[in-house]
């Protein structure tokens, strides 16, 4: 054995070794090996918050082990998740087997494919301090707001009570919303919507009083909704405007970490911990028939919107085939990332855009499907929608009815997939 890769997942294990050649022996930390003890606070507040990290004491065995085949290999590699956290446990195992952090041996795997495991050996790099300070601030915030604040609330409210960096926070948001909802005073309000049928028609529509007397209606009562109504009576109503206009809707940005889990919320009721969970299997590799284990997604902690330029050429080879050159965009879909967002990842993609579906657990195969759909949409053209706005008067008087609607010129990217909303979830 001459190279030692370690990586977080033991389920990793499989895909990665599957796809090198050579003398290579693949090993997992299972998480972090290193924490501030949990006896004391572990953190000097008078000497710049330096932390005092011990070994986990459950992890013993995994360390050993660790150390055991590392001082048989020529190269140790650290190979942790791409993220903040990743780049801590690799600087945490380089402490631990005293490797030099000049030297470049982290590597990171963004899809656990054939091309992202070459990609991220022959590019290793030396350990980014600066994530390594990002996970190490949130770490001693962590236990400075946990352990000094916590002994407070058992004193002052009940015991076994806990505050956190994040917790905390959240708490004071929520008891900010909820006393913003006891002085919320609620208001009555009322709205007349009529259907109207056309001459020589056989469908009615609906459309909103939107006028009365030239001004919006402020219809706070039954009694003004009913004086409304009455002016109705034996009344001529004359299209006075109709306005025609097409209207492109563009579709939706591919995954972030956070839209996915909104839109698994939204269509698959999954809670966001199952949906991260999930999501974690589809990258770290499932069983394939015929090709054996197989990371079917990309990294899925990530806030950029970004689409490899490999990736969209796939997609658009796929959606030629399916639909035609005419769902093609002329030029690539462009979405702004954020401007305070870390673009190291793509955006939540399939490793494999020709694979439209998946063997797997209902779970992972609804996920995928999302992750799927949603990529390929967001790579086609827009939709083309007609829009008509028609002005309803009535004879007699100053109350007007407005009326819209629209219907599909060109599907474009709805052939696929249209993004929900909360709305359709309450419905």
């Amino acid at each position: 054995m001459s190279n030692l890769i370690i990586v977080e997942s033991p389920t990793k294990i499989k895909t990665i070794k599957r796809y090198l050649s050579g003398d290579y022996e693949v090993i997992a930390s299972r998480g972090h090996l290193r924490d501030l003890p949990k006896s004391k606070l572990g953190v000097d507040i008078e000497n710049n918050f330096e932390p005092h990290y011990i070994n986990i004491k459950d992890k013993e065995p995994i360390i050993k082990e660790i150390k055991k085949k590392a001082k048989k290999c020529d190269h140790v590699y650290l190979a942790g998740d791409p993220d903040r956290e990743g780049e801590a446990i690799s600087w945490h195992l380089a402490q631990i087997l005293g490797l030099d952090l000049n030297d470049a041996n982290r590597v990171t795997f963004k899809e656990l494919t054939a091309s992202g495991i070459k990609a991220g050996m022959e590019h290793p790099r030396q350990i980014d301090m600066n994530l390594v300070d990002a996970q190490q601030a949130r770490r001693v915030l962590d236990r400075i707001v946990g352990y000094k604040l916590s002994p407070f609330l058992w004193r002052k409210i009940r015991r076994g009570l806990s505050a956190g960096r994040v917790q905390s926070v959240a708490v004071k948001m929520i008891c900010d919303r909820e006393e913003e909802i006891r002085k919320f005073v609620s208001t009555e309000y009322w709205s007349v919507d009529a259907e109207f049928l056309a001459k020589g028609a056989k469908k009615p529509f609906s459309a909103k009083l939107e006028l009365v007397d030239g001004k919006k209606p402020e219809l706070l009562s039954k009694e003004q909704t009913d004086a409304a109504l009455e002016r109705l009576d034996g009344a001529v109503f004359t299209a006075a405007n109709v306005k025609k206009s097409v209207r492109r809707k563009s579709p939706a940005a591919p995954f972030t970490t956070s839209t996915l889990q909104q839109e698994a919320s939204r269509r698959l009721s999954f809670q966001a911990r199952r949906t991260m969970k999930v999501a974690q299997e589809l990258y770290e590799g499932l069983e394939i028939q015929d090709m054996g284990p197989v990371g079917l997604i990309t990294y899925m902690r990530t806030d950029s919107q970004r689409v490899s330029d490999e990736a969209r050429a796939q997609a658009y080879d796929f959606i030629k085939e399916k639909y035609g050159e005419d769902y093609i965009p002329e030029t690539p879909n462009k979405y702004k990332t954020k401007g305070n967002a870390q673009d190291a990842h793509e955006a939540i993609r399939p490793s494999y855009i020709d694979r439209q579906s998946i063997e797997g657990t209902p779970a992972e195969k609804k996920l995928y499907d999302l992750i799927w759909k949603r990529t390929v949409a967001s790579q086609m053209v827009c939709a083309e929608l007609d829009r008509t706005t028609i002005v309803i008067d009535m004879s007699g008087s100053s109350q007007q009815f407005v009326a819209t609607g629209e219907v599909v010129r060109f599907d474009g990217f709805l052939r696929l997939y249209s993004e929900s909303t909360d709305d359709d979830q309450a419905a």
